[in-house]
């Protein structure tokens, strides 16, 4: 009885803080660097739903002329659940699509979109399992353009790989724009769509910047967000979770909390000590705020690598610094040369000079 008493004690006196979240799978992931921050099955494969439309999005901005106007076909009545119900010979810009696939998870609007991009859908899949491999989905594989399953046959991934999959992505500045729209208006020679999205987390989450939502029987709830918050920018993914827009709210507020953005390199004052080049000016192009714990600060550092060439040109990429914690780098940044033009100096006139210079001057 003395020992059960003493171990109430202890636990009143130090209580223990279990954080939980319903996923089955989830990655929180540094949008900057990519350096992982939390994980829970970070690389295990399942199906992912509609959140295989982030990769949909992406591969037609690279592939494709948005201002395109696709005539939709009968392969329209093919698609079932969700839709943003396109007709037969209705014509509509193929970024006017983009935002229907994104915003109303559209399965009509991918359908249409895959065949528009490529041809038909067996190469638009081609296209997204190739880029997939190209940026290092290892864990990843696409059978349609929409993430409906069927029998248990559909696209899979994980969590790691849709957060490395939405760091590529937010570099597009056309994709990032769809990704952070919450409502859009669009017009066909049919009629006038109003989109509003499905993303929760804008509402919930001042901070929320984008985000894409999925579910079917067989993959449960999947979603992917992205939140911006001091200089920190994150994205959070979860598979198979039922409370799942609660649960990237409270991983936003512990992460953003945990870490700081530190200004590690300032492309305003950046100098470095070289004594190989004479005459050189060394730049970069891109500040870097570094995402690092208060414990992580005293171990964050530069390494600087430069290139030792003969001749050198104004804007020669010479080097790179990289920003490293402990041994994981965090960031590298490519260092440019600039050659300083000097001025000859001039030498004092001599004594023999200034009378040659007098008897001259008559």
């Amino acid at each position: 009885m003395k020992k059960f008493v003493a171990l109430f004690i202890v636990l009143i006196l130090f209580p223990v803080n279990v954080f939980a979240i319903s996923a089955s799978k989830a990655v929180v992931m540094d949008l900057n660097s990519g350096r992982v921050l939390y994980d829970l099955n970070k690389d295990e494969p399942q199906l992912i739903a509609s959140i295989t439309k982030i990769m949909t999005c992406l591969v037609t901005i690279m592939y494709s002329d948005l201002d395109k106007v696709v005539v939709v076909d009968e392969d329209v009545l093919k698609s079932y659940g969700s839709s943003v119900y396109l007709e037969v010979g209705e014509e509509i810009k193929l970024i006017d699509l983009l935002y229907g696939l994104m915003l109303r998870s559209g399965n009509d609007a991918a359908t249409q979109i895959a065949k528009t991009v490529a041809g038909s859908e067996e190469a638009f899949v081609y296209l997204m399992n190739e880029y997939a491999d190209t940026i290092g989905m290892k864990n990843t594989h696409f059978v349609n353009p929409h993430g409906l399953d069927s029998n248990g046959v559909g696209n899979t991934s994980t969590a790691y790989d849709m957060a490395l999959l939405t760091k590529v992505a937010m570099q597009n500045e056309t994709f990032k724009k769809i990704f952070g729209t919450q409502s859009y208006t669009a017009e066909s020679n049919l009629k006038t769509y109003n989109w509003e999205g499905k993303n929760k987390l804008f509402s919930m989450y001042p901070y929320t910047t984008g985000g894409k939502t999925g579910y079917t029987d067989a993959a449960r709830r999947t979603l992917v967000t992205t939140a911006s918050k001091d200089n920190k920018n994150l994205v959070v993914v979860t598979l198979n979770d039922g409370n799942d827009f609660n649960d990237h709210k409270s991983l936003y507020e512990m992460y953003f909390e945990k870490y700081d953005s530190v200004l590690t390199i300032d492309k305003d004052h950046f100098e470095i000590e070289d004594t190989y080049y004479d005459h050189v000016e060394f730049y970069v192009k891109n500040d870097y705020y570094a995402l690092v714990t208060e414990e992580e600060k005293k171990n964050l550092k530069i390494n600087i690598t430069l290139f030792k060439y003969d001749d050198i040109y104004d804007g020669i990429k010479i080097g790179e610094a990289k920003v490293m914690v402990n041994d994981t780098l965090l960031h590298t940044e490519s260092i440019y040369a600039k050659k300083v033009k000097v001025e000859k100096e001039e030498k004092e006139e001599g004594f023999f000079s200034k009378i040659l210079r007098w008897f001259t001057s008559w």
